[in-house]
């Protein structure tokens, strides 16, 4: 509107002043009442717009959630996979490193001259079947094996002791 306003002052003589000062008056009059007719409907259709943007952003919420907790339920499947994978080859190197370890420990003791535990193992052994034999060959001759003097010494002492505790 004022560019036609402007126009038309451009190309009309100097008497005419009071014709473009109308114009323009045309003009802002025409431009204010347009404001006030987009207030009056912004006014009237406002809470109806304002409810559909409500809905959009409804809808766009659900679907946002939805894509995210599927993303994270993607990702803590990856992440719980991968742990176990991982604690599965740490699991077998610290065994084996444990194993290497145990065997260097065996072979330093054994250059000390320092028994194992299958040495004391085998050794308990031999000589629970060497005192099973004893046994064996005292039942069969029905011969006592002698005692030793210092077994006997010991065994006198237990007997005073005992009869020492008895009279107190």
């Amino acid at each position: 509107m004022l560019k036609k306003a402007k126009a038309e002052a451009t190309g009309k003589p100097a008497g005419e002043g009071k014709d473009l000062s109308q114009s323009v008056l045309d003009s802002s009059r025409q431009i204010w009442l347009a404001g006030l007719g987009a207030f009056s409907r912004a006014q009237a259709e406002g809470t109806k717009v304002f409810e559909t943007l409500v809905k959009q952003g409804e809808t766009l919420e659900s679907k946002t959630r939805k894509a995210a907790s599927e993303t994270a339920a993607m990702a803590r499947g990856a992440a719980t996979a991968k742990v176990r994978e991982v604690q599965k080859g740490v699991g077998g190197t610290w065994d084996k490193l444990e194993q290497v370890f145990e065997d260097r420990v065996e072979r330093a003791l054994s250059k000390l001259g320092v028994y194992t535990q299958n040495d004391v193992v085998r050794l308990s052994q031999r000589v629970d079947a060497l005192s099973d034999a004893v046994n064996e060959l005292i039942k069969a001759t029905g011969v006592a094996p002698k005692r030793p003097a210092a077994a006997k010494k010991r065994a006198a002492r237990k007997a005073t002791g005992k009869a020492r505790t008895a009279k107190k």
